[in-house]
């Protein structure tokens, strides 16, 4: 493809094709961590969660943000010829970074095990590491075909990988645990399946890919292109890192901090594994928010260059309005029917309080992931990944402070804390860069009433339902149908709210992902208001 045919509707195009990607993908990686809990138990959950931010990180770093950042570079190259030079610098300085982390993870695996308290993640950790000798290849396949508007592979392969690592994962510790293996063994299994998926996504990319770039290769100025890719891959990457950072926080800080008070080994692991539940919940819940980003913001950035018409503005309060709306329910749902959530998903209600505060991360994180990509489509880059780095300190503090005093209680409202501190750092500073009211008075004034709505309806069915509908039923599926009968019907009388009071209007609806539906609700339910 020609750079002349790249334009906005084959943009467009690509980015619902990377969206739709986007979403199974999430999906896969937050649904598969559900029945992966209810093989192994609270602490064969408590073994992998402590070592899967350190693969993380550098999938999301690598396969994100460099692959953005090789995308920029490249539909920014004046030739062939440099693109080439550019996609051989990209790959080599990532081969240079990919190999001194494999060496470092693998040497010093036994002090990053001990530092979390548990020398028998050693073997998980050196099983993690290959993970990221498979990323350079990834990274510059990804974003070679991203800057020339080709998502197809790159969605086909997202989604390929995704499913081989879920597969085997899942099959793998089943046949692990059947055959009496050690938890530990489980989670180097599962380790195992992360590397395999991406080599899969490697596979899939060079498949579909056909130099594009014939002739010799010209001078660059490789000090630059470096440069430039470490600048943009961790600044848009950075807001994806922040929750796995915040993961890794907790890694080294929690286990540690409950055996410093006493708590003895097996107990201080079920505890943080009942903790670690909340990271599915909050994935599933921040599913709309990190749609609306991948989403709106091509929107936000085609308006924002036009000289004409009124601008960006609208798509910003759109995606600002969207993103409260449905970050505020999933968090306030999710926080009601915990309790009975938890029972449904991973067969006990231990740890509930803890989960309950946890849940409201999904607000927080609802507004810093669009605002975020908002700011970066603008060129702002500096700011937002400074206070991201700034609500990480804050985690970390809080985490000290109230872990010994309230154990995993305290470090999920450490979380809530930590993110709030960021979600009103970057208000603060969009406020700077665009001074626009983003919502009017009504439109909080109508949420408040639709949550209150929600909670008077389904509290009285929650009660009526676990005591007396489902109470001859076994545990487990009076509280799944009891969970999933609220669910309904609190969504319902939220959106039934928000729907008559048209805070967002049919058009805007239209706009979203998957939102002609809701639009054609909202236009029966005021047709007679019209």
């Amino acid at each position: 493809m020609s750079k002349t045919d790249w334009n906005m509707k084959t943009f467009m195009k690509g980015a619902s094709i990377l969206t739709i990607s986007a979403i199974i993908v999430k999906l896969l990686a937050t649904v598969y961590r559900v029945p992966f809990q209810n093989l192994v138990g609270d602490k064969g959950f408590f073994i992998y969660q402590q070592v899967y931010p350190f693969i993380g990180i550098f999938i999301v770093w690598t396969s994100y943000g460099f692959a953005v950042a090789v995308s920029k570079l490249l539909a920014g190259s004046a030739s062939n010829g440099e693109a080439k030079a550019i996609k051989r610098v990209a790959f080599l300085y990532l081969a240079g970074l990919s190999i001194s982390f494999f060496i470092i993870l693998m040497t010093f695996a036994p002090f990053f095990a001990q530092a979390m308290g548990d020398p028998e993640l050693v073997s998980l950790l050196r099983a993690g590491a290959y993970i990221v000798l498979v990323m350079p290849m990834l990274a510059v396949l990804k974003g070679s075909f991203q800057s020339e508007g080709r998502m197809t592979p790159v969605a086909v392969s997202n989604v390929g990988e995704q499913v081989l690592r879920v597969a085997i994962i899942l099959i793998g510790t089943w046949v692990a645990v059947r055959a009496g293996a050690s938890l530990y063994k489980a989670g180097e299994v599962a380790m195992w399946g992360a590397v395999i998926g991406q080599a899969l996504g490697v596979v899939i990319l060079a498949l579909f890919y056909r130099n594009a770039y014939k002739g010799p290769h010209v001078h660059v100025d490789t000090w630059r292109i470096v440069k430039e890719l470490t600048f943009v891959s961790l600044s848009v990457s950075a807001s994806s890192l922040i929750l796995l950072l915040f993961q890794m926080a907790d890694s080294f800080m929690i286990y540690n901090i409950l055996l410093a008070k006493g708590f003895v080994a097996d107990a201080a692991m079920e505890m943080k594994g009942v903790y670690d539940r909340g990271q599915p919940l909050v994935q599933m819940g921040i599913l709309i928010a990190s749609t609306l980003a991948l989403a709106i913001v091509p929107l936000i950035a085609h308006h924002a260059a036009k000289k004409e018409g009124r601008g960006a503005e609208p798509f910003i309060q759109l995606t600002f309005r969207t993103a409260f709306l449905f970050g505020w329910a999933a968090a306030i749902g999710l926080a009601f029917v915990l309790p009975y959530v938890n029972e449904m998903l991973f067969e006990t209600r231990d740890g509930s309080v803890a989960l309950i505060i946890f849940a409201f991360q999904i607000f927080w994180l609802s507004l810093i992931l669009p605002l975020t990509a908002i700011l970066q489509g603008a060129g702002k880059v500096k700011i937002p990944t400074l206070l991201l780095l700034g609500g990480l300190v804050v985690k970390i503090l809080a985490n000290q402070l109230l872990v010994p005093l309230l154990n995993v209680t305290g470090a999920a409202i450490a979380g809530n804390i930590g993110f709030a501190a960021i979600a009103f750092g970057l208000l603060l500073y969009f406020k700077t860069v665009w001074p626009m009211k983003l919502a009017p008075f009504r439109f909080y004034g109508w949420l408040l009433f639709a949550t209150l709505a929600m909670a008077a309806v389904i509290f009285p069915w929650m009660l009526v339902a676990d005591q007396i509908l489902f109470d001859d039923l076994s545990s487990r599926i009076g509280a799944t149908l009891t969970a999933l009968t609220a669910v309904v019907l609190g969504a319902g009388v939220f959106l039934v709210v928000v729907m008559k009071s048209r805070i967002m209007a049919e058009k805007e609806w239209y706009l979203l992902p998957f939102g002609k539906r809701l639009a054609r609700v909202q236009l029966r339910l005021t047709k007679n208001r019209r």
